[in-house]
């Protein structure tokens, strides 16, 4: 075999009577039916790592689900679902741990099937190598390539390439070759350290554990062997002391401390830290564990730090050597992939999870998106399911952290949805984005409750949402038309009368739609400083865009007013004939029809339009503020 792929090992020969290594953790990944399952099933039936019990079981599946004859079904030792072993795909990620002489492993075996990109991503983001299938018959897939640029981004730096159904193709060397040179083109630029290709057959056990006679022609190591001897390169001992603060430790009025797992570095009493991103600096008094005190924790050590003096740190922030402290932002650029059916749209707000440390967060921009076969960038509006892109992230809080590539505890990161609480994305941290902390607010002598004074009313924003058709627009005009008769300062802002100015700029992606928002809500806030009863009639029809503008406004001045009407009622009113339209195909998109409307769980207004007439309503609209105290 020509020198295609170097293997980084020494002759394991001389490695032996050393003493063991460390657990490698490692995860089998590549396209669907690659047999992912059957290898992870081989190495535990071959190292005798099945108990009798599992065995009879194991016969009695392969019997039912197996799909290789009268041979027992080996990958069904790790599909574990029933929806797996009747389709025989993986769909979740499968950990199992086995142990040799040499060495004990941790191993996910994660799905092939694109739509299960996310569960591989799950299992990437805690190996330390990963063993990429690859079917002798099929080659290098679109597959193997997105899970091989997802194994990069997510940190992994070691990967064995096993071609597998080796026997398949007549134990080809010239295949095996071929398809090895063409791995190692598709992954140039990806940055892993060590990189040795490996013929295999998970089924018949051919270089799984020890050398195949069928294949004389590769004289490199077995699987197992190959698994048992890399060294895996610690380098979080030689970086600079982290340590995420999981827990502020106080069981009694005598005692105080900060618990967490040492991401990197070293520590030890008497070392100075400070806390990020408060930057209170402290000494390390002593450190404390279960079994007692230690002279000094290390990466990985889960300790709690008796500081020399009590200072403001909790949960989230971070613990970090004095000398060479984290870096401190809240806008930042980051790689995101994105794990969830419904769109990433720049402009929706997010919960974002760094370690121990959560932050309501947006994405303000979708740079790019990152074709998985060429891994150029392409332009985008939104991220789909799988898609991998690169985005700006806004936060409302600055959070400590360090650029993924030094550091995964504190370079990664997931979204999380706000009102579903489901994780939709996973992302890693590039670089900060140098913005709010380098501008400063400028204090005005004038405030909002000194213009509101001047008006003779205080500062509100009624946010009336609902359906197209529902009369939102209709009844914030008989609204400011009785405030005007009663001498107060107003302002409409109508969602159509924005987009021939102001918004006119934006379509109706759904990016666009969440921009629109955005900017209305900016606007109504200006308004409301300027001392005014804002009246916003806008769609709106997601509850975080809502929930969004209510945020930009002090305690008590958002009011939401749910204008109440059914699609039917609204398709018969059709005032602008947009509801035809929909219903014909000629609009796409249109809420209500075929994207959705979340109305409010708990408004302060809910108008039910089918009870009352309009004038009707917006009497009751200005009852509700004159009894608030907007105005006398």
């Amino acid at each position: 075999m020509d020198q295609l792929v170097q293997s980084f090992l020494p002759d394991p020969s001389q490695r032996q009577g050393t003493a063991p290594l460390g657990r490698l953790r490692f995860l089998t990944c590549g396209s669907v039916d690659d047999g992912k399952s059957t290898l992870i099933g081989r190495l535990l039936y071959d190292t005798r790592l099945i108990l009798d019990d599992q065995l009879a079981t194991l016969e009695r599946e392969s019997r039912r689900h197996g799909t290789t004859g009268a041979d027992m079904d080996l990958a069904l030792l790790v599909d574990g679902l029933e929806a797996e072993r009747q389709q025989g795909i993986t769909i979740d990620v499968a950990y199992r741990f086995m142990t040799t002489p040499r060495r004990s492993f941790m191993v996910a075996d994660t799905p092939g099937h694109e739509q299960y990109t996310r569960n591989m991503a799950t299992g990437a983001s805690n190996a330390d190598l990963a063993v990429m299938l690859v079917d002798a018959r099929k080659g290098i897939l679109t597959q193997t390539r997105r899970h091989a640029f997802i194994a990069g981004l997510m940190g992994i730096r070691h990967v064995v390439l096993a071609v597998n159904k080796i026997d398949l193709v007549e134990f080809s060397q010239e295949r095996f070759d071929a398809i090895a040179a063409e791995f190692r083109a598709c992954t140039e630029g990806l940055d892993f350290s060590t990189l040795q290709a490996i013929p295999i057959s998970a089924r018949h056990g051919d270089n799984v554990i020890t050398p195949s006679i069928n294949t004389p022609w590769y004289n490199g190591p077995s699987l197992l062997s190959y698994l048992e001897n890399i060294v895996v390169e610690q380098e979080t001992l030689a970086r600079p002391f982290r340590m995420p603060v999981q827990w502020v430790n106080r069981p009694d009025l005598d005692f105080r401390g900060y618990s967490g797992t040492v991401a990197s570095g070293r520590v030890q009493p008497g070392d100075h830290v400070v806390v990020q991103p408060s930057g209170a600096a402290a000494e390390i008094r002593k450190i404390v564990t279960m079994d007692g005190t230690l002279p000094s924790a290390g990466a990985g050590d889960s300790v709690t730090l008796v500081l020399d003096r009590e200072i403001d740190a909790s949960r989230g922030d971070v613990l970090a050597a004095a000398d060479t402290p984290v870096r401190v932002a809240d806008a930042l650029s980051a790689r995101l992939i994105w794990l969830h059916d419904t769109p990433l749209m720049a402009g929706r707000e997010y919960l974002v999870k760094l370690g121990t440390r959560s932050v309501p967060g947006t994405v303000s921009r979708i740079r790019h998106r990152i074709d998985v076969n060429t891994r150029e960038a392409e332009h985008a509006e939104s991220l789909g399911l799988n898609d991998l892109g690169s985005v700006e992230l806004h936060l409302q809080a600055p959070i400590a952290f360090e650029p993924y590539a030094d550091s995964r505890e504190l370079g990664g990161f997931i979204l999380i949805d706000r009102l579903t609480n489901a994780t939709v994305g996973v992302g890693m941290i590039e670089a900060e984005l140098h913005r709010a902390t380098s501008i400063t607010w400028q204090e005005l002598d004038v405030d909002r409750v000194a213009r509101g004074r001047l008006n003779q009313q205080r500062p509100a924003v009624l946010w009336f949402t609902g359906l197209s058709g529902a009369g939102k627009s209709t009844i914030a005009n008989l609204v400011e038309r009785r405030l005007h008769a009663l001498g107060r300062h107003t302002y409409v802002l109508d969602g159509d009368n924005l987009r021939h100015g102001l918004n006119r700029d934006l379509g109706f992606s759904e990016a666009d739609r969440a921009e629109n928002v955005r900017r209305a809500s900016e606007v109504a806030a200006l308004f409301a400083d300027a001392g005014l009863i804002v009246i916003a009639s806008l769609i709106s029809p997601y509850r975080a865009e809502r929930a969004r503008a209510r945020a930009r406004l002090p305690e008590g001045e958002f009011i939401e007013v749910f204008v109440d009407a059914s699609v039917d009622e609204c398709r018969r009113r059709d005032p602008k004939g947009l509801y035809q339209k929909a219903d014909a195909g000629l609009l796409r998109g249109f809420t209500g029809v075929d994207a959705p409307y979340e109305a409010p769980e708990a408004p302060e207004l809910h108008l039910r339009t089918a009870d009352a007439s309009p004038e009707e309503l917006a009497e009751h609209v200005v009852a509700e503020l004159r009894g608030r105290g907007i105005f006398g």
